[in-house]
């Protein structure tokens, strides 16, 4: 049995570039589908935050329409339901990365407000990369390591192959137009190699320990990858 950190978002809304706040917060399925699969291997879980808090999840991700229908819509929420480790998320500032066996970033809109520039997720990020444990990052999750600086001022992950929310797809959301900056634009100029595929398809880039989705249905097979690196 292994025991894996969560880190998530304590955002509710995301700054747009006309100063407008949208609604937002984690990803349903990005955080449901992995617990899920992570807590059937027998796997323990705790989540973190900026702060501790409660983290928000984004109203839209629990409709039909973007989980493939009611059904599923009413499996991720009854899964939100049962992660009561949602309801007493632990400091992140007071994480001790050597009592976790690997680290898993959902996303959601949130991480593009908090995670893209705290400094303290940023350091774990390096730690985390450079122990070798598994380190799992999803849809708008990788905006996370673009806080992992180095003293020398260069980005960890400068040179590492990842999938992440793309352009594309953040246009055919219909908030390209909206945003202060893209994630993928981002994580290109910090020196991380974004490895594109088809909009909305499940896409995983594995890269030494570094496990990364670009979307929401790219978060099972993700899990998937995470688990054999767990063994």
């Amino acid at each position: 049995m292994s025991k894996i950190l969560f880190v998530m978002t304590g955002a509710d809304h995301w700054t747009l570039a006309d100063g407008g706040k949208h609604p937002t917060g984690f990803w349903a399925e990005e955080a449901a589908a992995p617990y899920r699969a992570f807590k059937e291997a027998g796997h323990d879980i705790v989540v973190a935050t900026p702060g501790g808090v409660v983290p928000t999840v984004d109203a839209g991700s629990l409709a039909a329409e973007v989980n493939g229908g009611q059904d599923n819509a009413d499996a991720v929420r009854h899964t939100l339901d049962e992660m009561t480790e949602l309801r007493s998320p632990v400091r992140l500032e007071d994480v001790r990365l050597d009592d976790f066996d690997a680290v898993f970033y959902p996303g959601g809109h949130g991480p593009m407000e908090d995670l893209a520039v705290d400094a303290g997720s940023g350091r774990l990020l390096v730690r985390t990369l450079r122990s070798g444990k598994p380190l799992g990052v999803v849809c708008h999750g990788p905006a996370a390591l673009l806080a992992a600086v180095t003293a020398d001022g260069s980005n960890a992950f400068a040179g590492y192959e990842v999938a992440a929310f793309t352009n594309a797809e953040e246009t055919q959301a219909g908030l390209a137009g909206k945003a202060r900056w893209l994630l993928q634009d981002r994580l290109t100029e910090a020196g991380i190699v974004v490895r594109v595929g088809e909009p909305w398809a499940p896409h995983v880039v594995v890269d030494r320990n570094l496990v990364t989705g670009q979307n929401p249905a790219s978060s099972a097979p993700l899990a998937a990858e995470l688990l054999k690196k767990l063994g």
